[in-house]
């Protein structure tokens, strides 16, 4: 099995910065694209930011220009750095990995727990 783990989350006011991480673990052969979601209260779970293993990234319209999605291969991490924050952007956000468990397993995805991102007015 694959364990993600999210942290870097918390209380931040408008404008501010905040580097969320995620550190998978586990039975991995391979990695595919891994990325961020958020589910703001009362809200479904909506895309953040997604990356694929050859670095190549997409944006929810309402994060270009403010969130960064970067990956680690070999360390098996994946961050988002989001700046001028908004309180709209308040939500719990969710790590995901596309990976292979093995050379003859498909790809499956794997969740985080998620950590919760707080952004007063």
């Amino acid at each position: 099995q694959v364990q993600l783990v999210e942290s870097g989350g918390g209380l931040v006011q408008a404008g501010g910065s905040l580097k969320l991480s995620c550190a998978a673990s586990g039975s991995i052969f391979s990695v595919n694209t891994v990325g961020w979601y958020r589910q703001a209260p009362g809200k479904e779970r909506e895309l953040v930011a997604t990356i694929t293993s050859g670095g190549s990234t997409n944006y929810a319209e309402s994060g270009k220009g403010r969130f960064t999605i970067t990956r680690d291969n070999s360390q098996n991490t994946v961050a988002l750095q989001m700046n001028s924050l908004k309180p709209e952007d308040t939500g719990v956000y969710y790590c995901y990995y596309n990976v292979k468990t093995t050379s003859w397993s498909p790809n499956s995805k794997y969740w985080g727990k998620g950590t919760l991102v707080t952004v007063s007015s």
